[in-house]
């Protein structure tokens, strides 16, 4: 189990809850699948998933426990929420619509109207909907009790909204506020790059973005190049800043740092390395090697990321709005 991007959500007080009655609380959200008028659902489903250990009483009539919606290693909770989405293209909606409504004009000589193209694109939509086939995917996210961290492995913010309401709902309530610096990510890496390094164990890699502050649209993409190189600095010293930057952490972890603190492409080389080299006895072992690994270097990480960013701010004066009921505009 290795997260590719990281969304960071700073918690607003300490997670103390008993994981007994997280687990409750979070049975009584579990995944279901759509049923035939739904287009989506969301649920918790069981982190380890296939990985799961099989019970050891195979006796007849013996029913085994449900799989633990949680996996505790030390201070990291790992949850993982399924999404179910009905696949209905909005290209196949609107033909079948207008195929109805030229069936209507022709047969009762007629011209159909706006408010009535709507309904009838509401009642295709609604007959076409049982047939459509569906789809799972799966978001996967740590509580990090010692950083008081919600640590998502998702590289969309909307992706990783729905496991945070998903939180909200199970528990009523889960306060956090997206890590702020007290210096600019921006400016501190933009320094990096001036000077040809990084700083607290940060080595600058070969990927970067630059950003013209005053023209979102004025943007150099570099990867896979040097970025100690004229052309870099001429960039930089037209006044362009870094919105991305590729880095590599205590020669373990690489990754893009964005300018929002959300991170990219994080790859575990030599530490995946040293999980391969372990002898598991089974998948969920080699869930928990992998997963105790991941915490350890990532806690690090973010940690050393923090401090050279000047320190998190106090989330408890920006908290994130519920958005559960937000109404659709």
């Amino acid at each position: 189990m290795w997260f590719k991007n990281l969304r960071l959500y700073c918690l607003a007080q300490p997670f103390d809850l008993p994981i007994e009655e997280l687990e409750s609380q979070m049975a009584e959200n579990a995944f279901r699948p759509c049923n035939s008028y739904e287009k989506a659902t969301i649920g918790w489903d069981a982190p380890l998933g296939d990985a799961s250990p099989e019970p050891d009483d195979e006796e007849e009539g013996f029913e085994a426990p449900a799989p633990m919606l949680t996996h505790v290693v030390g201070d990291y909770i790992m949850l993982c929420a399924r999404q179910q989405d009905r696949l209905l293209p909005a290209t196949v909606v609107r033909e079948a619509t207008a195929e109805k409504v030229a069936e209507i004009e022709d047969r009762q000589a007629r011209k159909v109207y706006r408010k009535e193209k709507r309904e009838i694109q509401d009642d295709v939509y609604g007959s076409l909907l049982p047939r459509a086939f569906t789809r799972s995917s799966r978001i996967y996210a740590y509580i990090s009790k010692r950083d008081n961290l919600l640590v998502v492995d998702s590289a969309s913010a909307p992706k990783a909204e729905e496991f945070l309401n998903l939180l909200r709902d199970t528990l009523g309530s889960f306060p956090v506020a997206l890590p702020e610096t007290k210096s600019s990510p921006s400016a501190v890496m933009t320094r990096w790059l001036k000077n040809g390094k990084g700083e607290n164990s940060f080595a600058i890699h070969d990927d970067c973005e630059l950003i013209n502050p005053t023209d979102a649209s004025n943007v150099v993409r570099c990867k896979g190049q040097d970025l100690v190189s004229d052309e870099i600095e001429a960039h930089l010293a037209a006044g362009k800043q870094v919105k991305q930057l590729g880095v590599l952490w205590n020669n373990q972890v690489s990754c893009n740092i964005m300018d929002d603190l959300s991170i990219k492409r994080v790859r575990f080389e030599n530490v995946k390395e040293e999980s391969d080299s372990y002898e598991e006895e089974s998948p969920a072992q080699k869930f928990d090697q992998e997963f105790a690994l991941m915490t350890m270097e990532l806690s690090g990480m973010l940690k050393g990321l923090f401090e050279v960013f000047g320190g998190l701010g106090d989330p408890k004066e920006k908290l994130l709005p519920d958005n559960r009921n937000k109404e659709e505009q």
